[in-house]
């Protein structure tokens, strides 16, 4: 009996170390792949700096269109024109009120005259020689207000003409012969001749990059800079429009033509914030990578032969890449299978590649 407990004594000796004594699990592994800046590509719409609207500085019945949308005008050019009945019948009422003030100034004139020899004489008291001299003074004031409303009937006529202010295209034309346009009201749009622009709307949420490029139909690039921005955001569209300055462009693009654009993908960031933050960097890691269970996506990173899991945030997955933002470098490495298996400070070895 003696000789059997010291057998089994000797048999379980070396079970004693426990499981402190296992080798580290294998694994294998896969490098985190740094995704290139991320980039936004939204549609652009070539512009003209100044697209001015323009409009009849007096209100009346258009009697005539001289132009067309598309058509191409110079400074000074004739574009429509008023029925000018009712401002002539306007000036000849200024005309007869100018006339009838200067009558009447010239009359107060004499009056003051003959008042004042008539007080020389003591005819005539101090108080007739005052009104006198204040009907004078009313109707010098009569007769200047009666010579400024005839100027602006003149100039009113002169509006009944509605000239290019400068040289450019005209993109729309939306007045008729025989409509009734108030002052003020647009009739077409000019696109001065000069610096063309780069229009985006931007979603949103999205805060306008400074910089972006924009890629023209032949592959050609063109270097944007941010110029202005809306200040509100579309009501029905939920857009913000926004417009860059853009280098020379090619003749051959003609305004209204779509572009493509690309900018580098910022963080949405809060109203009081004072500027838009960088994104986060994003990696590439295989799909196999990802741990899911009641922590939150993670990945398993190889640390001194331990793996240790890092939250993650999921961007974007495929059929065999996932691409995740979190706190990786580009010397890492992930347990890119069996990471349900992991346990945190669990010693690990790779596999040999």
């Amino acid at each position: 009996m003696s000789t059997l407990l010291a057998t089994t004594a000797c048999q379980r000796s070396p079970a004693s170390s426990g499981p402190a004594s296992e080798a580290p699990r294998l694994v294998r592994t896969a490098a985190v792949q740094p995704l290139e800046t991320p980039m936004q590509g939204l549609s652009g719409t070539v512009r003209a700096r100044v697209e001015a609207p323009l409009a009849f500085q007096v209100g009346g019945r258009i009697s005539a269109r001289l132009v067309d949308a598309g058509q191409t005008v110079a400074a000074g050019t004739p574009l429509f024109r008023l029925d000018p009945v009712d401002l002539e019948q306007a000036v000849r009422a200024a005309e007869a009120e100018a006339a009838a003030t200067d009558t009447a100034w010239r009359t107060a004139q004499a009056d003051l005259a003959r008042v004042r020899e008539l007080r020389a004489r003591e005819f005539v008291s101090a108080q007739a020689l005052e009104r006198a001299e204040l009907a004078l003074r009313e109707a010098q004031s009569r007769r200047d207000a009666a010579q400024a409303r005839l100027a602006q009937a003149r100039n009113a006529r002169g509006y009944a003409e509605l000239r290019a202010p400068a040289a450019g295209v005209l993109v729309d034309v939306s007045g008729q012969p025989g409509q009734v346009v108030a002052a003020g009201q647009s009739v077409a749009v000019l696109a001065q001749h000069g610096a063309r622009e780069i229009e985006v709307h931007f979603p949103d949420g999205v805060t306008p990059p400074p910089q972006g490029e924009a890629v023209l139909p032949d592959g050609q690039t063109r270097g944007l800079r941010l110029r202005e921005a809306a200040p509100m955001v579309d009501a029905l569209g939920r857009t913000r429009r926004v417009r860059y300055t853009v280098e020379a462009l090619p003749d051959s693009m003609a305004l209204g033509s779509i572009v493509s654009t690309r900018f580098a993908r910022v963080q949405a960031v809060p109203r009081a914030s004072a500027a838009p933050t960088p994104a986060t960097p994003l990696w590439r890691v295989p799909i196999g990578a990802l741990d899911e269970r009641g922590h939150g996506p993670r990945v398993w990173r190889l640390q001194d032969g331990q793996a240790l899991p890092l939250p993650v945030q999921v961007v974007a997955v495929d059929d065999r890449m996932a691409t995740v933002s979190g706190a990786l470098q580009r010397s890492d490495r992930v347990v890119a299978l069996g990471t349900h298996l992991l346990q945190e400070g669990m010693a690990v070895r790779e596999l040999a590649r």
